[in-house]
C-alpha cells in the first residue's frame, strides 16, 4: 500500500509538472512564432484545437516515457544522484523527440528562434520535473530515517557480525525484528510471518563457504530478498551480484534485469500475446476440431502451476494426451508415452500445444520468455536435490524458456534438474537481447518439428 501511495506521488507530481510545463512553453511559442503566424492573442492561441490537444496530449506522453523508463518500479530508496541521472536522461529523450515530432512544424522568423524554444523547453520541463520528484524522495528518506518507512529485517545470525550490520542497517532506518542463529533456523516459517518480514540478512559467523551455500539455499523459498555480507560474494556462484548502496551488503536474489527492460518486456508481452491470439484464431479453430475429432474429451487442458512469486495460476493448453491419463496420481511424459494421442504427438513436436498460453500471458500469470511453470508435486521433489530452483519463482514464468530450446521436454525429475541449469543462467543474465535471441530459436523449433 505504501509503495502504491509513493509512486502515486510521483506520478501526480509528473502530470501536474508536464501540464504546466506546455503550458509556459507555448506562451514563449506565442512570443517567438505564433504572434507572427495571424494568432491576435495569446488566448486565441492557447484555445485553439491543436494547443487544446497537446495540453491534453502532452502530460500522457510524458507519463508514459518515465513508465517505460522504469522511475516507478522503486518508489523506495532512491538514491538522489541516480534520480538526478535518470530525470536528465528521461527528460532529454523526451524534449528531442515533441522537438522534432511537434516543435520544428513552427516556422520562426529565424533558426535561432529554434534553439532558443528546445532549451525553453528542456530547461522548464527538467527543473519543474525534478524539484517536485527531489522534494518527495526527500520527505520519504526522512520518514526512513524515523522509521515511519521502515522494512521489517530478520536477521540470520546471533553473534558480533549480525549485532553490528543491525545496527548499522538500524541507523539507515530498517526496522530489526529479530535474529536467528544458525542451531535455531527451524523456527524461520513461522517467525517470517508472524514478524512480516521483508527482507532477510545472513549475517553467520561460520567461515564454511559450502555452510554458507547450504543455509541460503533453504532461505530462498521464502520469496524474499535476502542480503549477505559483500566480502562473502566471491563464493555465490548461483546469483548475479548487486551491491546495495550505504551498506556492506550484496542482494543474492536480484538479477540484472533493468528497471526500463523490465516495463519493455511487460509491454511487448501483453501486446504480442494480444497480436497472436487474434491472428491464431483460425489456427486455433482447426486445431480444436482436430482434438475433438481424434479423441473424445475436452479441447483445453488446464493445470495448477506455481508462477511468479509462488503463486499458483492455472496453465492452459491444447489437450494432447487421452482423458484420465493421470488417474495414478502426476507423472511426467516421455517420446514414447503412450498416453498421447496421434494428434497430440503433432501438437507436441510443433508446439503448438502451448498456443493457449498467449492467454496467460495477456492475464499476467506468465511471458512470452521465462522459466517453465511446474507443479507443486515436482517442485517439492526438485528443491530436495536443487534448492536454488526457488530463485526462478523471482520472474514470471514463460511459454517458451531457454531450458526448453537448448534441452527440451524433461521425462524425469533428474532431467528436470539438468533442464534447471539453464534456466538458472537465464536467471543470472536476463536481458531483452536474450529474449529475443529464445524466441528466434522458439521460432526455428516450431518450424523444424524439434519440439519433441
Amino acid at each position: 500500500m505504501k509503495k502504491s501511495v509513493q509512486a502515486g506521488k510521483y506520478i501526480v507530481s509528473d502530470f501536474i509538472a508536464s501540464s504546466v510545463v506546455w503550458l509556459l512553453f507555448n506562451l514563449i511559442r506565442y512570443e517567438k512564432v505564433a504572434v507572427y503566424e495571424g494568432f491576435d492573442t495569446v488566448g486565441v492561441f492557447l484555445l485553439h484545437i491543436l494547443s487544446l490537444k497537446g495540453q491534453l496530449l502532452i502530460p500522457f506522453f510524458w507519463f508514459v516515457l518515465y513508465w517505460f523508463s522504469g522511475y516507478y518500479n522503486k518508489p523506495f530508496g532512491k538514491s538522489r544522484l541516480t534520480e538526478l541521472f535518470s530525470t536528465l536522461g528521461s527528460v532529454s529523450i523526451g524534449v528531442v523527440i515533441l522537438f522534432f515530432a511537434l516543435v520544428l512544424n513552427d516556422l520562426p522568423r529565424s533558426y535561432q528562434v529554434y534553439y532558443d524554444m528546445f532549451f525553453s523547453l528542456w530547461g522548464l520541463q527538467f527543473v519543474l520535473t525534478y524539484a517536485p520528484r527531489l522534494l518527495i524522495t526527500q520527505a520519504g528518506l526522512r520518514k526512513i530515517k524515523r522509521g515511519e518507512w521502515a522494512l521489517n529485517v530478520l536477521m540470520i545470525g546471533a553473534g558480533k557480525r549480525a549485532a553490528c550490520i543491525a545496527s548499522d542497517l538500524h541507523g539507515l532506518g530498517y526496522n530489526i525484528v529479530g535474529f536467528v542463529s544458525e542451531s535455531h533456523l527451524e523456527s524461520l516459517p513461522a517467525i517470517v510471518e508472524e514478524k512480516k518480514v521483508d527482507e532477510l540478512v545472513v549475517a553467520l559467523e561460520t567461515a564454511d563457504n559450502s555452510r554458507l551455500m547450504d543455509i541460503l539455499y533453504t532461505l530462498y523459498c521464502y520469496k524474499r530478498p535476502i542480503k549477505i555480507l559483500a566480502d562473502k560474494s566471491g563464493s555465490l556462484s548461483r546469483v548475479k551480484i548487486k551491491t546495495i548502496k550505504g551498506v556492506p551488503l550484496v542482494d543474492v536474489t536480484d538479477n540484472n534485469f533493468l528497471p526500463i527492460e523490465q516495463n519493455v518486456k511487460l509491454f511487448m508481452d501483453k501486446t504480442l500475446s494480444l497480436f497472436f491470439l487474434v491472428l491464431l484464431s483460425p489456427l486455433f479453430l482447426y486445431i480444436a476440431w482436430r482434438v475433438k475429432r481424434d479423441s473424445p474429451g475436452p479441447v483445453f487442458f488446464s493445470q495448477e502451476r506455481i508462477g511468479y512469486m509462488g503463486e499458483p495460476f492455472m496453465i492452459y493448453k491444447f489437450r494432447t494426451m487421452y482423458t484420465n491419463a493421470e488417474e495414478e496420481g502426476p507423472l511426467l511424459s516421455s517420446e514414447d508415452d503412450r498416453r498421447i494421442t496421434p494428434f497430440g504427438r503433432v501438437m507436441r513436436k510443433y508446439r503448438l500445444d502451448e498456443l493457449p498460453q498467449f492467454w496467460n500471458v495477456l492475464k499476467g500469470d506468465m511471458s512470452l520468455v521465462g522459466p517453465r511453470p511446474e507443479r507443486k508435486y515436482f517442485i517439492e521433489r526438485i528443491v530436495r536435490k536443487a534448492p536454488f530452483y526457488y530463485l526462478l519463482h523471482n520472474v514470471r514464468p514463460g511459454i517458451t524458456s531457454l531450458g526448453m530450446v537448448k534441452y527440451g521436454y524433461a521425462g524425469s525429475v533428474d532431467e528436470m534438474i539438468e533442464r534447471l541449469e539453464y534456466d538458472i543462467l537465464y536467471y543470472e543474465n536476463m536481458s531483452l537481447i536474450l529474449d529475443i535471441t529464445i524466441l528466434i530459436y522458439t521460432v526455428k523449433t516450431v518450424f523444424t518439428g524439434k519440439g519433441i
